[in-house]
């Protein structure tokens, strides 16, 4: 029996609200709607995994990201092309990624800090805003675009539709690498 050919593996990217999870979840649906076998794996999922404990210190971050790191890489094995949505926003985090996920494609999801604060489907720019939190990457602290991205989706410009087909293009061009 041969083992199953690993599956690629394309993490999102992006700030707070930017599309990251939508992206993924779309590019789910089209791959699952072609046969094609896919997991999808959202950093916000990883941290309510983890428990309430978790918080939002550099050291916390990196312990989603290995997570997400994790499984990616145990799916992948298993043959699944594996989406990650995670804001990333830390270098240290993105070399992790980079160092520990072979196949790995990242896309940059980006989307100017207003447009995300309009958005903000969980509330957390206003409670930023209000003082509430001082731990929102992009608004308490720069997000900083990572280092030659795969891809760079630009949310605010294009649509859902248009932005999912490229992602598959990029996953198929990819895949025989």
């Amino acid at each position: 029996m041969t083992a199953p050919k690993r599956g690629m593996v394309i993490w999102l990217m992006g700030p707070t609200s930017a599309g990251k999870t939508t992206l993924a979840a779309s590019l789910l649906v089209r791959l699952r709607e072609k046969g094609v076998p896919a997991i999808f794996y959202d950093g916000d999922e990883m941290r309510a995994l983890i428990g309430e404990s978790h918080g939002f210190s550099t050291t916390d971050r990196m312990r989603t990201v290995s997570g997400l790191v994790h499984l990616a890489n145990k799916a992948a094995d298993a043959g699944l092309h594996v989406i990650v949505a995670a804001l990333t926003a830390n270098e240290d985090a993105r070399r992790y990624v980079h160092e520990n996920i072979a196949d790995v494609l990242v896309g940059y999801v980006h989307c100017p800090l207003e447009v995300c604060a309009e958005r903000d489907p969980k509330g957390l720019y206003e409670r930023a805003r209000n003082g509430e939190i001082d731990t929102l990457i992009g608004y308490n602290a720069d997000y900083l675009p990572p280092n030659n991205p795969a891809i760079v989706l630009n949310t605010h410009q294009k649509s859902v539709k248009v932005l999912t087909t490229e992602l598959e293009e990029i996953l198929n061009s990819n895949m025989g690498r």
